[in-house]
């Protein structure tokens, strides 16, 4: 696997696009969250953000090439790929599974709390 390899598999989803954070190309979803890098921390390595239960998946099936980010990035399922190491089909499917992950609504317990929150302020002063 290639970083052009990479660049062209996450290009080819649905919605996909490349721009640059902090240095190195990234890749969003349709909605704009990002679902994989390049070349952090070096031009070896590609990064795919994937749910916690499918990290584990692909670092215990190719413990050489998928290796969780250190801390709580890694927590979260920010998985680095050893470019070099990793079989193109794997990338691919791990891609896949990024992609939509990041494409899939947000659950967060601070959108409950701003729908109350706009909801008193809607209510009329008294």
């Amino acid at each position: 696997m290639t970083s052009d390899e990479f660049r062209r598999i996450a290009l080819s989803l649905p919605g996909a696009s490349e721009r640059s954070h902090m240095g190195h190309p990234d890749f969003r979803a349709a909605n704009g969250r990002i679902f994989a890098t390049l070349q952090y921390p070096d031009k070896d390595w590609g990064m795919v953000k994937l749910p916690p239960e499918q990290q584990n998946n692909f670092v215990q099936d190719h413990p050489k090439a998928f290796v969780p980010v250190k801390g709580a990035w890694g927590r979260q399922g920010c998985t680095s790929v050893l470019l070099h190491a990793a079989a193109k089909d794997t990338v691919a499917e791990a891609l896949r599974i990024a992609c939509s992950s990041a494409g899939k609504p947000v659950k967060q317990a601070s959108k409950a709390r701003g729908s109350k929150a706009s909801a008193a302020s809607r209510r009329p002063a008294r």
